[in-house]
């Protein structure tokens, strides 16, 4: 379920662009992907930012919308801002696109979403299409210690690296500039089913976490150097694959 806020006035992209993790500037050409991250540089929320008039709808994970605003109203300090709530909903397909949609900036295979009055989809299984192109979900593969860099965001368009400082911004830096990720978000060949959240072994090690699974493959965060042997999840399976 999601929630959209209205974020309003005339210090609105000065306010978000020094908060979260993408270039809000960028609303000029349409909506963006960010992250609301700790100073540490963890995640604490993703969303939707979507041009809207002379505002900008916030579109989020009803579970993290209530901490999300409280959040960024703490630093709002004397910012000429407003977060409101709206009665929006969100419709989302990946077919023929309704008039006034706009398009997933995540991936071109995530489709559209309309803001309007009701909420609903085409019928797409939207797990399917997230464990196929490696896109991790609220509260699922994104959890509070998660580094978004490890969860795959540079490749969603999440986060830009010339935009200048935000909230948790060094870390992700460094991360991106310093240091080569030892572990990610991937996609793994899975036979058999566990639950989200079993851990993944390897020689009886624990190495990562396996999350969604569809049709004979798996989303799982897990140490790259462990890629290479066989893996195991509770009852299932785990092998890696090029795709």
């Amino acid at each position: 379920m999601r929630s959209i806020y209205e974020i309003s006035g005339p210090d609105r992209v000065h306010f978000l662009q020094g908060l979260v993790s993408n270039d809000v500037k960028k609303l000029s050409e349409g909506p963006i992907y960010a992250a609301l991250l700790t100073p540490q540089g963890k995640y604490l929320a993703d969303f939707f930012l979507v041009p809207q008039g002379d505002s900008v709808l916030l579109d989020i994970d009803s579970s993290l919308a209530e901490a999300t605003v409280k959040r960024l109203m703490m630093y709002k300090l004397r910012a000429d801002v407003a977060i409101s709530p709206t009665d929006l909903q969100v419709a989302r397909g990946t077919g023929p696109a309704p008039e006034g949609a706009v398009q997933d900036p995540r991936h071109p295979e995530l489709g559209w979403r309309l803001y309007g009055s009701e909420a609903g989809d085409d019928g797409t299984d939207w797990d399917a299409l997230r464990v196929a192109h490696m896109i991790p979900e609220t509260g699922i593969e994104l959890t509070p210690e998660t580094y978004i860099l490890e969860a795959g965001f540079e490749r969603l368009n999440g986060v830009d690296f010339r935009k200048g400082c935000y909230v948790g911004q060094e870390v992700t830096a460094r991360m991106k500039h310093k240091t080569e990720l030892r572990k990610g978000l991937v996609r793994l060949k899975i036979v058999g089913a566990a639950p989200v959240g079993t851990p993944i072994e390897a020689e009886g090690k624990t190495v990562g976490t396996l999350y969604t699974q569809a049709q004979g493959f798996a989303l799982a965060q897990i140490r790259h150097d462990a890629l290479a042997g066989p893996l195991r999840a509770g009852d299932a399976e785990l092998s890696a694959t090029e795709a």
